[in-house]
């Protein structure tokens, strides 16, 4: 009986399949630690439309953290059903810019800003708003020319000031407007109640989910606070055109904390 021994594999080829695994174990823990930093502390978001305007422009890639709220399902990509309800939960603000999962198509995100707390009762009129029956302060503070997707138009731009004291901008066509005159709404336990700042632009919580808007946005989907404009490039800027990486930066946009 002949006994046959496998012959030991070349040196170089040993030496390269031990690098090729090198390269993929660094590959994977570099992609476990993004997912880590993803999903407890920080997630960058690009802005997709002018609805946050005057504030956030098309164009602005801010950091949202995601520790300020807590962590739900939502946290997490592709939103996994392992748990419900939040951990480590804290409660959001009046006022607060938030990313929030989208209650009618949760794989779809949407940036606004907090407007209604539980319990709260909103309403427009005449492009007012009233907060528990008492219209929120603003001040005007002059018109500038911009565009939409009726055209060029004048912008008359006011700073609101809610209870409790945050300020901010925001951008109103005119007092006759199809979200200007609303019905009351009372914001249910455990909802917010969302409002873009460019407030004749903006499908949020005014528009009915059956409509394609957002309705009241249950606490749990919640994703973190927009705190930061990390860098920003204007409308035209595109991935698969080189030149306007850096012909579209708007400098001045750059590191702009988020009121």
């Amino acid at each position: 009986m002949t006994e046959t021994t496998q012959a030991p594999a070349p040196p170089e080829k040993s030496g390269a399949m031990a690098e090729i695994v090198e390269i993929v174990k660094t590959i994977v823990y570099a992609l476990l630690i993004a997912l880590f930093l993803r999903v407890l502390f920080f997630q960058p978001y690009t802005i997709p439309s002018a609805s946050m305007e005057p504030n956030l422009y098309e164009g602005d890639y801010i950091i949202v953290s995601k520790w300020t709220y807590g962590y739900s399902k939502y946290s997490i990509p592709f939103a996994p059903p392992l748990f419900s309800g939040r951990i480590m939960e804290q409660k959001a603000h009046r006022g607060d810019i938030v990313v929030f999962a989208l209650p009618h198509d949760p794989h779809v995100d949407y940036i606004k800003r907090i407007i209604g707390l539980p319990g709260d009762r909103i309403q427009m009129k005449q492009g007012l708003l009233y907060l528990n029956g008492v219209q929120v302060p603003r001040v005007n503070k002059g018109t500038v020319h911009g565009d939409d997707s009726d055209g060029y138009r004048l912008i008359t731009r006011y700073q609101e000031t809610l209870p409790g004291g945050k300020t901010y901008l925001t951008n109103d066509y005119g007092p006759d407007g199809d979200l200007d005159n609303t019905q009351e709404f009372l914001v249910p336990e455990g909802h917010y109640f969302m409002m873009g700042d460019n407030r004749d632009n903006s499908s949020d919580s005014r528009v009915p989910p059956e409509a394609d808007g957002v309705g009241y946005v249950p606490a749990e989907n919640l994703e973190g606070k927009a705190q930061i404009i990390l860098l920003s490039w204007s409308k035209g800027a595109s991935i698969f055109k080189p030149w306007t990486w850096f012909l579209n930066l708007q400098p001045s946009r750059f590191f702009n904390l988020l009121h």
